[in-house]
Protein backbone atom coordinates (compact mmCIF):
# COMPACT_ATOMS: atom_id res chain seq x y z
CA UNK A 1 0.00 0.00 0.00
CA UNK A 2 1.33 3.44 -0.97
CA UNK A 3 2.06 5.62 2.03
CA UNK A 4 0.73 9.18 2.11
CA UNK A 5 3.20 12.05 1.94
CA UNK A 6 0.83 14.29 3.81
CA UNK A 7 -2.17 13.63 6.02
CA UNK A 8 -4.48 16.27 7.47
CA UNK A 9 -7.13 15.50 10.07
CA UNK A 10 -9.92 17.87 11.08
CA UNK A 11 -8.15 21.10 10.09
CA UNK A 12 -9.98 24.18 11.32
CA UNK A 13 -9.33 27.92 11.33
CA UNK A 14 -11.89 30.15 13.04
CA UNK A 15 -14.50 31.39 10.54
CA UNK A 16 -12.35 30.21 7.61
CA UNK A 17 -11.87 26.44 7.68
CA UNK A 18 -14.01 23.71 9.25
CA UNK A 19 -12.98 20.11 9.96
CA UNK A 20 -11.14 19.36 6.70
CA UNK A 21 -9.46 15.95 6.40
CA UNK A 22 -7.37 15.10 3.31
CA UNK A 23 -4.33 13.08 2.20
CA UNK A 24 -1.73 13.54 -0.53
CA UNK A 25 0.21 10.66 -2.10
CA UNK A 26 3.49 10.54 -4.04
CA UNK A 27 3.11 11.59 -7.67
CA UNK A 28 -0.35 13.09 -7.10
CA UNK A 29 -1.49 16.37 -8.68
CA UNK A 30 -4.36 17.82 -6.65
CA UNK A 31 -6.36 20.88 -7.65
CA UNK A 32 -8.20 22.77 -4.89
CA UNK A 33 -11.20 24.56 -6.40
CA UNK A 34 -14.15 26.61 -5.16
CA UNK A 35 -15.55 30.15 -5.28
CA UNK A 36 -13.79 33.13 -3.72
CA UNK A 37 -13.76 32.86 0.06
CA UNK A 38 -14.28 29.09 0.02
CA UNK A 39 -11.15 28.43 2.09
CA UNK A 40 -8.74 27.29 -0.64
CA UNK A 41 -5.83 29.56 0.28
CA UNK A 42 -6.46 29.06 4.00
CA UNK A 43 -6.24 25.30 3.54
CA UNK A 44 -3.06 25.55 1.45
CA UNK A 45 -1.38 27.93 3.92
CA UNK A 46 -2.31 25.63 6.81
CA UNK A 47 -0.82 22.63 5.02
CA UNK A 48 2.33 24.65 4.32
CA UNK A 49 2.74 25.47 8.01
CA UNK A 50 2.25 29.19 7.38
CA UNK A 51 -1.05 29.56 9.22
CA UNK A 52 -1.90 28.36 12.71
CA UNK A 53 -4.79 25.94 12.70
CA UNK A 54 -6.47 23.33 14.86
CA UNK A 55 -6.26 19.67 13.92
CA UNK A 56 -3.39 17.42 12.89
CA UNK A 57 -1.01 17.71 9.94
CA UNK A 58 1.53 14.97 9.32
CA UNK A 59 4.30 15.31 6.73
CA UNK A 60 6.28 12.13 6.04
CA UNK A 61 4.88 10.52 9.21
CA UNK A 62 6.09 13.41 11.35
CA UNK A 63 3.85 16.15 12.81
CA UNK A 64 4.25 19.35 10.83
CA UNK A 65 4.85 21.25 14.08
CA UNK A 66 8.08 19.28 14.52
CA UNK A 67 9.48 20.35 11.14
CA UNK A 68 11.48 23.57 11.37
CA UNK A 69 13.43 25.95 9.17
CA UNK A 70 15.84 24.40 6.71
CA UNK A 71 14.53 20.84 7.19
CA UNK A 72 10.99 21.88 6.22
CA UNK A 73 12.19 24.05 3.33
CA UNK A 74 14.00 21.04 1.90
CA UNK A 75 10.80 18.95 1.91
CA UNK A 76 8.16 21.40 0.74
CA UNK A 77 7.93 24.68 -1.16
CA UNK A 78 5.08 27.18 -1.15
CA UNK A 79 4.05 29.83 -3.69
CA UNK A 80 1.90 32.61 -2.24
CA UNK A 81 -1.06 33.85 -4.24
CA UNK A 82 0.34 37.37 -4.45
CA UNK A 83 3.69 38.99 -3.77
CA UNK A 84 5.45 42.22 -4.75
CA UNK A 85 8.82 42.33 -6.55
CA UNK A 86 11.91 42.86 -4.45
CA UNK A 87 13.13 46.35 -5.44
CA UNK A 88 16.08 46.29 -7.84
CA UNK A 89 17.32 42.76 -7.08
CA UNK A 90 18.13 40.95 -10.35
CA UNK A 91 16.27 37.74 -11.17
CA UNK A 92 19.33 35.50 -10.79
CA UNK A 93 19.90 36.80 -7.24
CA UNK A 94 16.25 36.25 -6.36
CA UNK A 95 16.53 32.65 -7.57
CA UNK A 96 19.66 32.12 -5.49
CA UNK A 97 17.62 32.85 -2.35
CA UNK A 98 15.56 29.73 -3.06
CA UNK A 99 18.27 27.25 -3.99
CA UNK A 100 18.81 24.21 -1.74
CA UNK A 101 21.84 24.39 0.55
CA UNK A 102 24.93 22.21 0.20
CA UNK A 103 24.39 21.52 -3.50
CA UNK A 104 27.24 21.80 -6.00
CA UNK A 105 27.11 25.06 -7.96
CA UNK A 106 27.17 23.29 -11.33
CA UNK A 107 24.03 21.33 -10.41
CA UNK A 108 22.27 24.52 -9.33
CA UNK A 109 23.24 26.33 -12.53
CA UNK A 110 22.09 23.41 -14.66
CA UNK A 111 18.69 23.45 -12.99
CA UNK A 112 18.40 27.24 -13.20
CA UNK A 113 19.19 27.09 -16.91
CA UNK A 114 16.61 24.35 -17.43
CA UNK A 115 13.83 26.16 -15.55
CA UNK A 116 14.68 29.56 -17.08
CA UNK A 117 14.56 28.06 -20.55
CA UNK A 118 11.27 26.25 -19.87
CA UNK A 119 9.66 29.44 -18.51
CA UNK A 120 11.20 31.80 -21.12
CA UNK A 121 13.31 33.63 -18.54
CA UNK A 122 16.78 33.00 -19.94
CA UNK A 123 17.15 36.54 -21.30
CA UNK A 124 15.79 38.11 -18.10
CA UNK A 125 18.07 36.62 -15.44
CA UNK A 126 19.98 39.89 -15.13
CA UNK A 127 16.92 42.15 -15.17
CA UNK A 128 15.85 43.84 -11.90
CA UNK A 129 12.66 42.43 -10.44
CA UNK A 130 10.99 45.84 -10.42
CA UNK A 131 11.42 46.06 -14.20
CA UNK A 132 9.58 42.84 -14.94
CA UNK A 133 6.08 42.71 -16.35
CA UNK A 134 3.38 40.95 -14.33
CA UNK A 135 3.77 37.74 -16.31
CA UNK A 136 7.57 37.86 -16.11
CA UNK A 137 7.45 38.36 -12.35
CA UNK A 138 5.08 35.41 -11.96
CA UNK A 139 7.42 33.21 -14.00
CA UNK A 140 10.37 34.31 -11.86
CA UNK A 141 8.42 33.34 -8.75
CA UNK A 142 7.59 29.98 -10.29
CA UNK A 143 11.20 29.35 -11.25
CA UNK A 144 12.25 30.12 -7.67
CA UNK A 145 9.77 27.80 -5.99
CA UNK A 146 10.51 25.03 -8.52
CA UNK A 147 14.24 25.43 -7.95
CA UNK A 148 13.68 24.88 -4.23
CA UNK A 149 12.23 21.38 -4.77
CA UNK A 150 13.55 20.29 -8.17
CA UNK A 151 14.58 16.65 -7.62
CA UNK A 152 17.90 16.81 -9.49
CA UNK A 153 19.17 19.36 -6.96
CA UNK A 154 17.04 18.49 -3.94
CA UNK A 155 16.52 14.76 -3.50
CA UNK A 156 14.65 15.29 -0.21
CA UNK A 157 11.85 17.37 -1.74
CA UNK A 158 8.41 15.80 -1.45
CA UNK A 159 5.70 18.46 -1.71
CA UNK A 160 4.95 21.58 -3.78
CA UNK A 161 2.13 23.97 -2.84
CA UNK A 162 1.01 26.54 -5.42
CA UNK A 163 -1.66 29.20 -4.89
CA UNK A 164 -3.01 30.26 -8.30
CA UNK A 165 0.28 29.69 -10.16
CA UNK A 166 -1.20 30.45 -13.59
CA UNK A 167 -2.06 34.08 -12.70
CA UNK A 168 -0.71 36.44 -15.39
CA UNK A 169 0.53 33.57 -17.57
CA UNK A 170 -0.36 33.38 -21.25
CA UNK A 171 -1.41 30.09 -22.83
CA UNK A 172 2.11 29.05 -23.90
CA UNK A 173 3.46 29.74 -20.42
CA UNK A 174 0.64 27.75 -18.83
CA UNK A 175 1.47 24.80 -21.08
CA UNK A 176 5.12 25.11 -20.00
CA UNK A 177 4.06 25.11 -16.34
CA UNK A 178 1.85 22.05 -16.89
CA UNK A 179 4.80 20.24 -18.42
CA UNK A 180 7.07 21.08 -15.46
CA UNK A 181 4.46 19.94 -12.94
CA UNK A 182 4.04 16.69 -14.87
CA UNK A 183 7.78 16.14 -14.59
CA UNK A 184 7.63 16.67 -10.84
CA UNK A 185 4.74 14.28 -10.27
CA UNK A 186 6.40 11.67 -12.52
CA UNK A 187 9.39 11.85 -10.16
CA UNK A 188 7.18 11.23 -7.13
CA UNK A 189 6.45 14.67 -5.71
CA UNK A 190 2.98 15.58 -4.52
CA UNK A 191 1.69 18.86 -5.99
CA UNK A 192 -1.25 20.90 -4.63
CA UNK A 193 -2.65 23.76 -6.73
CA UNK A 194 -5.31 26.32 -5.84
CA UNK A 195 -7.07 26.90 -9.16
CA UNK A 196 -9.95 28.83 -10.71
CA UNK A 197 -10.07 27.47 -14.27
CA UNK A 198 -12.49 24.56 -13.93
CA UNK A 199 -11.85 23.18 -17.40
CA UNK A 200 -8.11 23.24 -16.85
CA UNK A 201 -8.60 21.34 -13.58
CA UNK A 202 -10.84 18.81 -15.29
CA UNK A 203 -8.20 18.12 -17.96
CA UNK A 204 -5.06 18.12 -15.79
CA UNK A 205 -5.80 17.32 -12.14
CA UNK A 206 -5.49 13.78 -10.89
CA UNK A 207 -7.64 14.58 -7.86
CA UNK A 208 -9.86 17.55 -7.04
CA UNK A 209 -10.82 18.98 -3.66
CA UNK A 210 -13.99 21.09 -3.94
CA UNK A 211 -14.22 23.72 -1.18
CA UNK A 212 -17.36 25.56 -0.11
CA UNK A 213 -17.78 27.83 2.91
CA UNK A 214 -14.58 26.57 4.50
CA UNK A 215 -15.64 22.94 4.22
CA UNK A 216 -14.68 20.12 1.89
CA UNK A 217 -17.77 19.69 -0.28
CA UNK A 218 -16.32 16.86 -2.36
CA UNK A 219 -13.03 15.14 -3.12
CA UNK A 220 -11.98 12.47 -5.56
CA UNK A 221 -10.87 11.87 -9.12
CA UNK A 222 -11.34 14.87 -11.40
CA UNK A 223 -13.85 13.01 -13.58
CA UNK A 224 -16.04 12.35 -10.52
CA UNK A 225 -15.91 15.80 -8.87
CA UNK A 226 -16.01 17.98 -11.99
CA UNK A 227 -19.68 17.41 -12.74
CA UNK A 228 -22.63 19.86 -12.77
CA UNK A 229 -24.45 18.10 -9.93
CA UNK A 230 -21.59 18.87 -7.51
CA UNK A 231 -20.34 22.16 -8.95
CA UNK A 232 -23.62 24.04 -9.46
CA UNK A 233 -24.71 24.21 -5.79
CA UNK A 234 -21.23 25.39 -4.76
CA UNK A 235 -20.73 28.06 -7.42
CA UNK A 236 -24.37 29.14 -7.62
CA UNK A 237 -24.60 28.91 -11.41
CA UNK A 238 -25.74 26.28 -13.85
CA UNK A 239 -23.27 24.14 -15.75
CA UNK A 240 -23.59 22.17 -18.95
CA UNK A 241 -21.12 19.38 -19.57
CA UNK A 242 -20.20 19.10 -23.24
CA UNK A 243 -18.23 16.41 -25.04
CA UNK A 244 -15.78 17.78 -27.63
CA UNK A 245 -13.74 15.09 -29.31
CA UNK A 246 -12.48 12.83 -26.52
CA UNK A 247 -12.65 15.50 -23.79
CA UNK A 248 -15.46 16.86 -21.60
CA UNK A 249 -15.86 20.65 -21.15
CA UNK A 250 -17.88 22.64 -18.65
CA UNK A 251 -19.92 25.64 -19.78
CA UNK A 252 -21.36 27.95 -17.11
CA UNK A 253 -24.68 29.69 -17.72
CA UNK A 254 -27.22 31.92 -16.00
CA UNK A 255 -30.33 30.58 -14.42
CA UNK A 256 -31.17 28.09 -11.72
CA UNK A 257 -28.22 25.75 -11.04
CA UNK A 258 -28.94 22.36 -12.51
CA UNK A 259 -27.05 19.37 -13.85
CA UNK A 260 -27.14 19.27 -17.63
CA UNK A 261 -25.43 17.06 -20.19
CA UNK A 262 -25.06 17.66 -23.92
CA UNK A 263 -23.46 14.57 -25.48
CA UNK A 264 -23.10 15.65 -29.09
CA UNK A 265 -22.48 19.40 -29.48
CA UNK A 266 -21.44 20.89 -32.77
CA UNK A 267 -17.90 22.11 -32.10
Amino acid sequence: MVQALLECRSLSVTRRLHQVSVRVFPGQLVHIIGPNGAGKSTLLASIGGLLRCEGEITLLDKPLSQWHGEALALRRAYLHQQASPYAAMPVFQYLSLHQPVNVAEQHIMRTVDYLADALSLSDKLGRPLNRLSGGEWQRARLAAVLLQVWPTTNTRARLLLLDEPAASLDIAQRVALDRLLSELTALGLGVLVCAHDLNHSMQHAGEVWLMSGGKLAAQGAARDVMCPALLSPVFGVGFTLLQAGDRPWLIAHDGHPSAQWAPNPIL
